[in-house]
């Protein structure tokens, strides 16, 4: 088997007035006019850490709901962790999610000194949900280093509550009980971007670059498999967007490919026992075997850079685990973008377009659910609107 492991900027700028005139003296000082704070779940650099990222992610209302959470969820975290501990020890003893987003951060703020000298000098910054660097904390250090501007930059491409949602609530929380908003901070957020097309295009060629290493006799009537982490069905009948944009990049994938394979989608990383999307990625594996089809590239269409998901999962779980437990031909797995030209292309471009709109804030992310019930994420979305006016 073969496996790859505002915003007061944009009333300037509508009556005319150059950005440039309003640097203040502190942030030419410090070396950051424009600050980018790059949002993501984050994983355990060691196994160490594994216990604590588990009992934050088991008692994040957001991300998942217990009954009885604050003694329930310390409970599955605590018998979860040796399990988890083992994964990560296989995949070289830590996740690779904090070097990667810092390389890239690095290369798309190089990206934007270049291309936005107005808005420069730009720097990035990481805030992870449940592991170090938290997200608070790097708030603090952000505030400490005093930029005209804050981006809140989600690295998830398509928008869920219990991801994205769960970082920017997060970012309300600490404001509304650990510290004073500051004035001297404009700020604007990018919630979603899986349709950007330079994001297609780096997906399709990794893709491409898979597709390639098989025979010729097999390319075209190989399988592409995209996966994405599943949702319970009780997020989705909520109204949870995730299942749609996931789906929209899809389609705009496989538009930029030719619609060159059969493809379809499936859902990887359930836990518990109530119902989630479906079918579940290795489900799909099994079905297509039997239907004849044994020949597979799993798309983490989802990820922007290599983590548990796809290093433990999809490389090791599926690719190699399973792949020979029902005889699969030949599967391989397109890598996430990580520093694909194309990639850190469409980061710094995703950013620069943001910083020149007229918008602080997408409408879109002030919506909440048609069935949302969490007074949080109400009040949450009131003081985004508010921040960006």
């Amino acid at each position: 088997m073969l496996s790859l492991k505002g915003n007061q900027f944009f009333g300037f700028a509508k009556a005319g007035i150059s950005l440039t005139r309003f640097s203040t003296t502190t942030s030419k000082q410090n070396g950051v006019k424009t600050a980018i704070l790059m949002l993501n779940m984050g994983g355990p650099q060691s196994t160490d850490q594994v216990p604590d990222y588990l009992l934050r992610i088991m008692t994040d209302r957001d991300m998942i709901q217990l009954p009885v959470q604050s003694r329930l969820g310390p409970w599955i975290a605590q018998r979860r962790a040796p399990e988890v501990q083992k994964k990560y020890q296989q995949i070289g003893g830590g996740s690779p999610i904090l070097k990667w987003t810092k390389l890239q951060g690095e290369l798309m703020c190089k990206e934007l000194d270049s291309s936005s000298p107005e808005t420069a000098p730009h720097k990035h910054y990481v805030g992870f949900r449940y592991v170090d660097p938290l997200t608070e904390n790097t708030l603090q250090k952000i505030e400490k280093e005093s930029p005209e501007r804050v981006v809140l930059f989600s690295q998830y491409p398509q928008y869920s509550c219990a991801t994205s949602g769960s970082s920017f609530n997060s970012i309300y929380t600490h404001y509304r009980n650990n510290s004073t908003l500051p004035k001297n901070i404009k700020w604007s957020v990018i919630d979603r971007w899986g349709t950007h097309p330079l994001l297609i295009k780096t997906f399709a060629d990794r893709i491409r670059q898979e597709l390639n290493k098989f025979c010729e006799t097999k390319r075209k009537h190989v399988v592409i498999l995209f996966t994405a982490h599943s949702l319970p069905l009780k997020a989705v009948n909520r109204g949870d967007p995730y299942p749609s944009e996931i789906g929209a990049s899809v389609h705009m994938v496989m538009q930029e490919l030719g619609n060159s394979n059969p493809y379809s989608l499936a859902w990887q990383s359930k836990v518990g026992p109530l119902p989630w999307l479906a079918p579940a990625t290795d489900d799909a594996i099994k079905g297509y075997v039997k239907q004849g089809l044994k020949n597979f590239i799993l798309v983490p269409i989802a990820f922007v850079n290599e983590h548990i998901e796809t290093l433990h999962e999809l490389d090791i779980e599926y690719c190699d685990e399973l792949a020979k437990e029902v005889g699969v031909e030949e599967i391989r797995r397109a890598a996430a973008p990580n520093d694909h030209p194309l990639f850190i292309n469409a980061l710094s471009r995703i950013v620069l377009d943001h910083l020149h709109h007229q918008s602080a804030v997408n409408p879109k992310f002030l919506m909440r659910c048609p069935m949302c019930t969490n007074p949080r994420c109400r009040d949450s979305k009131r003081w985004y609107e508010k921040i960006c006016a």
